[in-house]
């Protein structure tokens, strides 16, 4: 079942630097929803409060109406929540297969003890996730590359690996950090493909922080714009294009009083 996220009055704090200021927005369950704004907009920062990285200075983040701000990313995956990153994190060496299981981790049944025996329990786990890490890479075009060296394949490619160690995770909320950059346009195309399959396929939220406007368009219900750590405005993708504020912000005030 799909989660509900909600930020309320999320303020981050380093130092003396304010780098989010009282962000409040609800993403609604199975809604395809966009952060935007400029470079140091304070995008992913807000990311890494809602994945556990950072701890909020002040405000809540909810999922289900439960405050889940400060818990550790293990705890968060049990809510249902899984991220990828800008920078895909991949074992490079292991195969895209191996790197896919991982995404498995927190759903071993028993503990470590009884994955180091590796008990009857676990192999049969185990066994299950290797055919729907296999599924998946399938779905995503990859089952090709499943027993090849992550390190083998091309940046965007290791972007659809980390997509599918996500979905391993089976989550209700799934984090995208920048999916697109470094994309080629193919490939983009291919990426909003596989996200409107899962809009399709699976009862899931998701939450794009995104810098190419053509992909937030094509994908989300609706979008935050941030500026400066502050929220800018809330609506949908077009209304942001066209919002005088949103493009001061992104081009500067006087190329935006030329534009108007």
């Amino acid at each position: 079942m799909a989660a509900e996220l909600a930020m309320q009055g999320v303020s981050l704090r380093f130092g003396g630097i304010e780098v989010l200021q009282e962000v409040s927005f609800t993403v609604e369950p199975g809604q395809i929803f966009g952060l935007v704004g400029p470079n140091g907009a304070g995008k992913t920062s807000l990311f890494n409060c809602i994945s556990g990285h950072y701890k909020p200075t002040a405000g809540t983040v909810s999922i289900d109406g439960t405050p889940v701000q400060g818990a550790r990313p293990a705890t968060l995956a049990r809510h249902g929540l899984a991220r990828t990153f800008q920078q895909p994190a991949l074992q490079l060496q292991e195969t895209v297969l191996e790197n896919v299981l991982l995404g498995a981790h927190t759903q071993l049944p028993g503990g470590p003890l009884e994955w180091a025996v590796r008990t009857r329990r676990t192999k049969r786990a185990e066994e299950r996730f290797r055919v729907e890490a296999l599924d998946l890479l399938e779905r995503n075009g990859l089952a090709w590359a499943a027993h090849l060296p992550a390190d083998e394949l091309s940046h965007g490619l290791h972007k659809g690996v980390e997509l599918c160690r996500a979905l391993l995770m089976k989550p209700r909320l799934l984090l995208l950090d920048e999916p697109a950059a470094g994309l080629p346009h193919a490939e983009v195309e291919h990426l909003i493909a596989a996200v409107r399959r899962l809009r399709a396929e699976d009862d899931i939220t998701v939450v794009i922080v995104e810098h190419n406007m053509g992909l937030i368009a094509a994908l989300t219900d609706r979008v935050v714009v941030l500026d400066h750590g502050r929220k800018l405005m809330e609506g949908t993708a077009a209304e942001a294009q066209s919002d005088p504020r949103v493009i001061e912000a992104y081009i500067g005030k006087d190329a935006a009083d030329d534009v108007a």
